[in-house]
């Protein structure tokens, strides 16, 4: 990636909302693990038990968070959209995804690599922690999201 592209790249995740006040010298390492990516309508962007070794930083479109049952069924957890964070498990072992991601629409997003970036998190404790911070509120409005599903499921 030419230097240009790679400081664009670094004021694209400046901007979004996941990374705003991070260290400069800490986006540049997140530039580094980083490419733009993009996904058609009803695209498949991960399943649920398969690695997880990414994330990615969504810019435009929406993404649905889904749960399958034993009997086919989907139950749709969370929509995220443009300024959120898709995919929290690279972070945590054993680095497999727990729901279902499909885009909604056309999606475009910035993926990071995750295995890469958890060798710079501990290379970086400083890094990782501000990462670990910033996943755990992730993590926590997801779980909140499936907490109010399982109780719309409960009164239906």
């Amino acid at each position: 990636m030419s230097d240009w592209n790679m400081q664009l790249l670094e004021q694209e995740l400046a901007a979004h909302p996941f990374l705003k006040g991070m260290k400069p010298e800490h986006l540049k390492v997140l530039a580094g693990v980083s490419m733009r990516s993009e996904f058609t309508r009803d695209e498949r962007i991960f399943r649920e038990g398969e690695s997880a070794n990414r994330f990615y930083l969504i810019e435009q479109g929406k993404v649905a968070l889904e749960s399958g049952d034993e009997d086919g069924g989907v139950t749709t957890i969370q929509t995220i959209g443009a300024g959120d964070v898709l995919g929290w498990s690279w972070l945590f072992p054993p680095y497999y995804w727990h729901f279902d991601a499909r885009a909604l629409e056309p999606t475009k997003a910035i993926f990071l690599y995750g295995t890469r970036l958890r060798e710079q998190c501990e290379a970086d404790p400083a890094l990782g922690y501000e990462l670990m911070k910033r996943m755990a509120a992730i993590i926590i409005t997801r779980l909140q999201a499936t907490r109010k599903q399982l109780l719309a499921a409960k009164k239906s």
